[in-house]
């Protein structure tokens, strides 16, 4: 998720992956660190795809390093690009459910597992969350694994 260097904003297309999280009828967010790009912005888990690898490897990756835990992507849900031009890929993964969320604060400031309504309900989330719980709403795809 962080932003380290200049060249990442200003060379070609820029593509990204999201972490979609869901346990009991609530989804995986995070609150992104003031360290990083749109801070305190409320998300789902994800970031960059770094040069050399895949949606999963870049799924695997940032898990790791936003929240120490390891995910199974299941299945792309959806695609989306952003009006600055990132694409992005959401990804249904699953987490084992003894996992312990140990967010890094260079890139997290909170976990949070919320309802579709609860997320809506909340002034920082970031726009291209709010498309993708319409897309889900709207039974563009389903959650279910």
């Amino acid at each position: 998720m962080a932003d380290t260097s200049a060249r990442a904003r200003t060379s070609g297309p820029r593509s990204g992956v999201v972490a979609v999280v869901a346990r009991r009828q609530r989804l995986l967010v995070i609150e992104r660190s003031p360290h990083v790009v749109a801070p305190g912005a409320i998300c789902f888990p994800g970031g960059a795809i770094e040069p050399g690898e895949d949606e999963t490897q870049a799924l695997a990756r940032e898990l790791v390093e936003e929240l120490n835990v390891t995910v199974r992507p299941l299945r792309r849900l959806w695609r989306s690009t952003t009006p600055w031009g990132v694409r992005l890929a959401w990804w249904l993964c699953r987490l084992d459910s003894d996992a312990v969320l140990v967010p890094n604060p260079r890139e997290v400031a909170a976990t949070h597992w919320l309802t579709r309504d609860e997320m809506l309900a909340q002034p920082a989330l970031l726009e291209s969350n709010r498309h993708f719980l319409a897309a889900l709403a709207a039974g563009e795809f389903a959650l279910a694994d």
